[in-house]
């Protein structure tokens, strides 16, 4: 008779945690993107950023050539992105709450066994497991749904944020696996991270919700004066609130015309990106000063994200992505007229810096063409095309330096890239399109 009592007050204990939430002074949604970076952080330890900055050091230790780190990037990034479609439907029906626990706990696991690994085949099992499932939980889809979820007349702003955690938790990592990496072994590094990634887990479980009404707020925190204000518009504005169909999505141009360009600078990107460590040491440069020019030039990078969206909220997201992939494309150039001990140091972390808000592009595109209900949907559908491209990235860039004995090729390719996505970029239309 007395476990009865104990069984309700359990179950009463656990439905009180479960439904706690803290109540800051400010919107709710600032302080979800806060947490979502704790969540980037656990998962920038196998990004592709990361693993570039610390590939020689995997390298030399297992006694692998470059070209097999890149294949792992590579096939890591695609398993990634395949399980998109499916995480982004999830998402949209039940939220980002309990995805991002099991996401956190299982990549924890997953970087303690990936430091175990003895042979090539168990550190490809190991880092492609917890890169498909660090990626699209922790790192892009599901922290951009909660901003497009969270934020309307400030979305792109969120969205950049978004990128700033992943950005900023990837040149953290960059730190910590080199230094305990010289002081230790990699292998101490991504075992350390493992571990600290289980406790990192509670607060995404505590803080994390799917929408503001979750907790009885309002896209931008805005009072419930202003949504009666707008309730008269509510007939106008629900069928920009209507759930796109996956036929309805994949009819529209403008949707193609973003997946391309995205498709097209990612791939550019993660080619050059991946190679710019090589291309500092084989000229001369240390690998820890190397990776500290990475590190640099990605944290700058991160830093001016959400200023793009901010701009981007104010303007035509058109207007800044071209502006942004134009500015690109200088500094591509120059890699191939200086030499790494002369100006390689500098432009590397310009380049880092300048290019950083790429990848975010096609997301912020097409928050302006699709609405929050169905943004998940439409991120699952491009996700497999801007993970192809990041994971075509690496094995491409290595395997044209490993034939032509120069980087010169790939930075000409990148400009060319960015070129074709100018053109595709100026071809979209960003409003809420209609059918």
């Amino acid at each position: 008779m007395a476990q009865a009592p104990i069984g309700i007050l359990l179950k009463n204990l656990l439905n009180l945690i479960y439904s706690w939430h803290p109540r800051p002074p400010f919107f709710y949604g600032w302080l979800v993107l806060g947490v979502a970076a704790v969540g980037a952080f656990i998962a920038a330890s196998v990004s592709q950023t990361v693993l570039a900055g610390v590939q020689d050091l995997i390298a030399q230790d297992m006694e692998w050539d470059r070209k097999t780190i890149a294949l792992a990037a590579t096939l890591g990034t695609w398993t990634s992105g395949m399980t998109m479609p499916f995480i982004g439907r999830l998402v949209d029906r039940f939220g980002p709450r309990w995805m991002m626990l099991s996401a956190a706990i299982l990549v924890g696991l997953g970087l303690i066994f990936l430091s175990e690994s003895q042979t090539v085949w168990q550190f490809f099992f190991a880092y492609i497991i917890v890169r498909s499932i660090a990626g699209p939980n922790l790192q892009n889809l599901i922290p951009r749904t909660i901003a497009v979820n969270f934020f309307s007349k400030r979305r792109n702003l969120a969205m950049g944020f978004t990128s700033l955690n992943r950005i900023a938790s990837e040149s953290v990592n960059i730190q910590i696996i080199t230094a305990l990496s010289t002081a230790f072994s990699w292998r101490v590094a991504y075992r350390t991270l493992g571990l600290a990634a289980i406790p990192l887990s509670l607060p995404i479980f505590l803080m994390v919700r799917h929408k503001p009404e979750d907790v009885g707020q309002l896209p931008d925190g805005d009072s419930s004066q202003e949504s009666e204000k707008l309730s008269s518009s509510n007939s106008e504005k629900s069928s920009k609130e209507r759930k796109w169909s996956i036929r309805e999505i994949i009819s529209l141009p403008s949707f193609w015309f973003i997946l391309t360009a995205e498709f097209v600078a990612v791939a550019a990107t993660s080619m050059v990106v991946f190679q710019l460590v090589p291309f500092l040491v084989d000229g001369g440069m240390t690998q820890v000063t190397a990776a500290g020019a990475l590190t640099l030039g990605n944290l700058l990078g991160g830093m001016t994200v959400p200023l793009w969206g901010w701009l981007t909220d104010r303007f035509t997201i058109k207007k800044i992505s071209i502006l942004i992939v134009l500015t690109a494309i200088f500094p591509t150039l120059l890699f191939t007229m200086v030499t790494p001990l002369s100006l390689g140091f500098p432009l590397v972390v310009t380049w880092t810096a300048i290019t950083g808000a790429v990848n975010v592009l096609g997301s912020m595109m097409l928050g302006s063409v699709f609405n929050r209900s169905s943004f998940g949907t439409v991120t699952g559908i491009s996700g497999p095309s801007r993970t192809a491209a990041m994971g075509l990235g690496p094995t491409a860039g290595a395997l044209v330096v490993s034939w032509t004995n120069s980087y010169n090729p790939i930075f000409v390719t990148a400009i060319l890239g960015y070129i074709l996505v100018i053109v595709l970029y100026s071809s979209v239309r960003t409003e809420s399109s209609q059918l």
